[in-house]
């Protein structure tokens, strides 16, 4: 099921489809004028950006365990915590030294980067993985598969060549959300499978859109 919403600068028609409820995201001085049109290209200014750093293995595993702690029981989170210790002083330390290595060799991009722990975790089960390893058992903690069950899938996908595109959810009881946000409209497909009522999420997509605009425009929001 992919139901589609499009908000755009246009009269008001029947939701769920080209030419539902919308406004306009800059209509002159007010609150609107937030939403400006840019000349500077899209990513112009990527190969100026300084490359981040991989974070060090014990601040990954260190973000991890506090993001699981409040998803565990206490017998849970101790078993967790024996996994981590044990990947952290063992496998993933060798595994870190080779994503390390990598990364030096491929200085075009920022292999892994930032303040989360996901994609650091998610590199290292590629190495090994790649490398015929077998994979820690921190990959196999079931508390590691809850964190990474993502009922919700984003992505922005603006550009010129694309009017409107989606994905699949990356999970069977998950929604895939691709949104996109120009001058005068807004729009997304919700795709899901048949145990998700994607019709029912667009719709609460464009009640808070809706709620957001009465905001913008000093209106008290509807109940």
């Amino acid at each position: 099921m992919v139901p589609r919403l499009l908000l755009r600068a246009l009269s008001r028609a029947p939701a769920l489809g080209p030419g539902a409820p919308s406004r306009p995201l800059s209509a002159g001085p007010g609150p609107g004028q937030f939403l400006q049109h840019s000349i500077v290209p899209t990513m112009h200014y990527q190969d100026s950006l300084p490359r981040l750093p991989i974070p060090k293995l014990e601040d990954t595993i260190r973000r991890y365990l506090s993001a699981q702690k409040p998803l565990l029981s206490d017998d849970q989170f101790r078993k967790t915590e024996q996994f981590c210790k044990s990947f952290e002083n063992g496998t993933g330390k060798e595994l870190h030294k080779q994503l390390v290595a990598h990364d030096k060799q491929n200085k075009h991009t920022s292999y892994i980067s930032g303040q989360g722990f996901d994609r650091h975790l998610f590199a290292l089960r590629y190495l090994a993985t790649a490398k015929g390893t077998t994979l820690p058992e921190l990959y196999l903690d079931p508390a590691y598969g809850q964190i990474n069950h993502n009922i919700l899938s984003t992505s922005t996908l603006n550009s010129p060549a694309v009017s409107l595109g989606g994905f699949a959810p990356v999970v069977p009881d998950g929604f895939g959300v691709g949104y996109a946000v120009h001058d005068n409209w807004i729009g997304c497909n919700i795709s899901s499978y048949p145990g998700r009522n994607a019709r029912e999420f667009l719709q609460c997509v464009e009640k808070s859109l809706e709620d957001m605009f009465d905001v913008f425009e000093g209106k008290p929001i509807k109940t």
